[in-house]
């Protein structure tokens, strides 16, 4: 279901270091060596973080012998940008319909103030 694979990739990238995982993962495939680098935290913790990641299918390492390339899964971000569309159009939908009552709000006012004005 996709409500629930987007509930775990939004909970999975809640975190600080695995968003910044995802960062340096951009850029290229790393191992978890390349990846624990600038943390200073274990290297389990690191494994853990990853795992959090994989069970989200936001990244994946193939499998073999170490080291493995650990590789962002871009389908993810697909998902993640549909669902986030969908809501981006229709709160500028409901910003448009805003602005057309705003603008019709200012006809009506400017069209009152040339009637007073006229039969003064």
């Amino acid at each position: 279901m996709e409500s629930d694979e987007l509930s775990r990739i939004f909970a999975a990238l809640a975190d600080p270091t695995r968003r910044d995982m995802v960062t340096r993962l951009a850029a290229g495939d790393a191992t978890v060596n390349q990846l624990a680098e600038p943390y200073r935290i274990s290297l389990q913790a690191i494994y853990k973080h990853l795992k959090v990641l994989e069970d989200a299918r936001v990244v994946s390492r193939p499998p073999g012998p170490q080291p493995r390339p650990v590789r962002l899964e871009a389908k993810v971000f697909d998902l993640m940008d549909k669902w986030i569309e969908r809501y981006r159009r229709r709160a500028e939908e409901r910003y448009r319909r805003l602005d057309a009552v705003l603008a019709q709000l200012d006809e009506t006012e400017t069209g009152d103030h040339e009637q007073k004005g006229s039969a003064a």
